[in-house]
């Protein structure tokens, strides 16, 4: 579905990433410590800044698509959202469907519009905050209405960075899952950013391991995991770490059990 080919690309004439290959045709997870690189590539995915190298989606180069037929196949995402005026959540979510509007000049909705931003606030558990205005929404909820939107965008690819950022843990399970499960369900896949390794191997078949705007590895999650290409990546014990950490939870945990 999507192939880059020796993909270069960066910010003020200065390569980010260098010459990265691949073929996706499933859900992948691109890891790797901060500065690296995995920003800067599903900004190249998306067309959002110009890179050198090929980028293909379903054999068509990225280069001789409109914006718009673009936005019909990818949606991303990003780290940070930001909107600056006090729409409705379920406007904001509408604007998702401006590339499937038959009306874009008078931005006239269709019914089919309308149930498609009911279906994607269903599937983020916000259809009971509709009506409710965006500016007075918390981070979490915020996320998760531009991730509806997203949604409602119904593209073949969504791209994430970094998507679970201010929801709880029970939430960031909820949308990792409900992501597979919309992958799965009509040929599409999703290439998450993602620092959690444990939502990465939840959501992944595949990871993409970067450092310093190179790829390091590329291989199924649990092939990834168990190896040390994630130690050379990050320059340390990364599996130490999370036994380490899950040792001190457990053990944080049986000290506030109460004495008999």
């Amino acid at each position: 579905m999507l192939k880059l080919r020796k993909v270069s690309a960066g910010y003020n004439s200065v390569d980010v990433i260098h010459e990265i290959s691949a073929e996706v045709c499933e859900n992948v997870c691109i890891v790797g410590p901060n500065g690296c690189g995995k920003t800067t590539l599903l900004k190249s995915i998306a067309g959002i800044i110009p890179s050198k190298g090929e980028i293909l989606i379903e054999d068509k180069p990225l280069t001789s698509m409109k914006r718009i037929d673009i936005a019909k196949k990818i949606a991303m995402l990003s780290q940070q959202p930001s909107i600056y005026f006090a729409y409705s959540v379920f406007d904001v979510v509408m604007m998702g469907r401006y590339v499937h509007l038959k009306d874009r000049i008078s931005n006239n909705p269709s019914k089919t519009d309308k149930d498609a931003v009911e279906a994607s606030l269903q599937a983020v558990n916000l259809w009971d905050s509709k009506d409710k205005d965006i500016t007075k929404l918390s981070g979490g909820q915020l996320q998760r209405v531009f991730l509806a939107r997203t949604l409602a965008q119904e593209p073949k690819i969504i791209l994430l960075d970094e998507p679970t950022n201010h929801l709880d843990l029970k939430c960031q399970i909820e949308i990792t899952q409900y992501l597979k499960a919309w992958s799965k369900s009509g040929n599409r896949i999703v290439i998450g950013v993602l620092h959690d390794i444990n939502l990465a191997m939840m959501l992944a078949e595949r990871m993409i391991v970067m450092k310093e705007g190179e790829v390091q590895a590329d291989g199924a999650v649990e092939q990834i995991i168990t190896s040390k290409l994630l130690d050379n990546a990050y320059d340390m014990d990364v599996a130490s770490h999370m036994r380490l950490s899950l040792k001190r939870w457990q053990n944080d945990g049986d000290n506030k059990k109460p004495s008999k």
